[in-house]
């Protein structure tokens, strides 16, 4: 029984990981989020056309690159499978590259937070046009 309830839980575990799936569902259900294919094999999360996710177009295994804070952004590299993003790190863009790294509800966290940054500096026309 031991062995049935731990196979369980870790089933449980497993569903609430985020794959790409989940991703772009959750990306594109933030107001005015679009999606596109960018440099080959890279998908976009943006919102007025500004990037605030990139992931891999076939599988979030590559890892998932947001916007943060500068100091969300020296938490988040500390950890082990977090670096600071190829090319834009300097501003505060991590790739998390191993998703065991963050809880599901904290990647959605992070995500809502690169999301609402990269909004709040639109232009207001475009800003109201979204919301």
């Amino acid at each position: 029984m031991g062995t049935v309830f731990t196979q369980s839980r870790k089933d449980a575990k497993e569903e609430k990981k985020m794959n790409i799936e989940k991703l772009r569902k959750f990306c594109l259900a933030l107001p005015g989020a679009t999606e596109d294919i960018k440099w080959g094999n890279d998908l976009c999360f943006c919102v007025g056309a500004k990037m605030f996710t990139v992931t891999a177009a076939d599988s979030s295994i590559a890892g998932v690159s947001l916007k943060t804070t500068p100091e969300k952004f020296a938490e988040l590299t500390e950890r082990q499978g977090i670096i600071p993003a190829h090319y834009v790190a300097r501003y505060h863009w991590v790739t998390i590259e191993d998703l065991n790294a963050v809880t599901a509800a904290e990647l959605k966290d992070l995500i809502r937070e690169s999301y609402q940054m990269v909004f709040d500096k639109l232009p207001s026309k475009i800003k109201k046009q979204i919301s």
